[in-house]
Order: structure tokens, then sequence, then C-alpha cells
């Protein structure tokens, strides 16, 4: 089941929603549903990415060049 949530908009941006859901048919929910799932998933990738970085950085997390991946895969022979 969705959970209500309430947000506030500047003037212009939900002028702009408004005007997208009018011209599709969509309401403006569903246009700010897609916005945050698409994004959340972006910032999810982002966190991962840089606790991953900071691993490597650290030592607790190795690298292998393309080169070396390709020679332990026998790839290219």
């Amino acid at each position: 089941m969705s959970q209500p949530l309430s947000i506030r908009l500047d003037p212009q941006l939900d002028a702009r929603l408004e005007r997208l859901a009018k011209q599709t048919g969509r309401t403006k929910s569903f246009y700010i549903k897609q916005a945050v799932e698409d994004h959340l998933e972006d910032l999810e990738d982002l966190y991962l990415a840089q606790r991953i970085v900071a691993r490597v950085e650290s030592a607790k997390e190795g690298v292998v060049t393309l080169k070396e991946l390709e020679r332990e895969l026998a790839v290219g022979d």
C-alpha cells in the first residue's frame, strides 16, 4: 500500500509539474513518484560507489587493472 507524503514546491516548479500533468493526462503525484524512484536509485548507486572508493583508498579493498583481469580470464587469447 502506498504511503501519503506531503511536500512543498516553489511556485515555478509546481507550475511546470502542473503543465506536464495536464499535457500528458497524468497526475502530479505520478511524476513526483517517478522522479523520486529514479533519483533514489542514482543516489543509492552514488553512495555505494563512495563507500567502495573509501575502502580502496584505505587498502581494505583491492583493485586490478583491465590488463590484469584480461590476463587472468584469458580474454583475447
